[in-house]
């Protein structure tokens, strides 16, 4: 069984067999949340940008846990003297818990020193025979259309707060086209840029009878 935390903004913690992957690390942002108390394995990085990369240096540090990430961020982590492993897309990548997909994401990427940090990504996690997609940061396209076909995502965590992603209305056609059973929305309103109305985006997920799981930080889904 996958436990899924919700730490806040685009970071989650996917915890099985008493191991912890963590995707998008910006836990600063969680004053209640400790990683420490985790047996943190794996870290996963979508894009350079700071709200992104959030803590993966000192955690992958702390835990000796590698950073998977696009090449360039990867590389950046690495001159950190962290452990890497740099990837591009479109390749399944295996690991002891499972294994995980970089697709694209239509974003831009820079890193905190203002360098180049390649292309932006989604991923696709395979943990227990439960395929989840992290969106990463999106706009809707037409590429939803080819997973929904090609890799049945089981749960989808989606960007829902506008300005630098897709906002409420777009993201629920990405839900739709996606075919996830169960969406999480992420990137919301931790900035004043991208306040979103969860209100109205669960009940336009409603039409769609998709279960939409608004989760608080520090909740737990399965």
């Amino acid at each position: 069984m996958v436990d899924l935390k919700y730490i806040g903004h685009s970071a989650f913690e996917f915890k099985t067999q008493n191991k912890s992957i963590l995707v998008d690390p910006y836990v600063s942002h969680n004053a209640k949340y400790d990683y420490t108390k985790s047996n943190i394995v794996d870290i996963f990085v979508t894009h350079g940008h700071s709200d992104h990369l959030g803590e993966a240096l000192e955690i992958s540090k702390s835990k000796k846990a590698p950073i998977t990430a696009i090449f360039e961020v990867a590389n950046y982590c690495a001159g950190k003297k962290c452990k890497t492993r740099p990837v591009g897309l479109g390749s399944w990548l295996n690991y002891d818990w499972g294994r995980a997909l970089f697709l694209p994401a239509y974003h831009s990427s820079s890193l905190p020193d203002g360098s180049y940090g390649g292309v932006a990504a989604s991923i696709l996690f395979e943990i227990e025979g439960v395929r989840i997609f992290h969106a990463g940061d999106t706009c809707l396209n037409p590429d939803f259309k080819t997973y929904k076909e090609l890799y049945r995502p089981n749960i989808a965590l989606l960007p829902i707060g506008g300005t630098y992603t897709m906002d409420v209305e777009h993201a629920v056609v990405a839900a739709d086209w996606l075919g996830a059973k169960t969406v999480i929305p992420m990137h919301y309103n931790t900035f004043p840029e991208i306040q979103a109305d969860l209100n109205r985006f669960a009940q336009l997920m409603q039409v769609n009878n998709t279960n939409c799981a608004i989760l608080n930080p520090n909740e737990i889904t399965q």
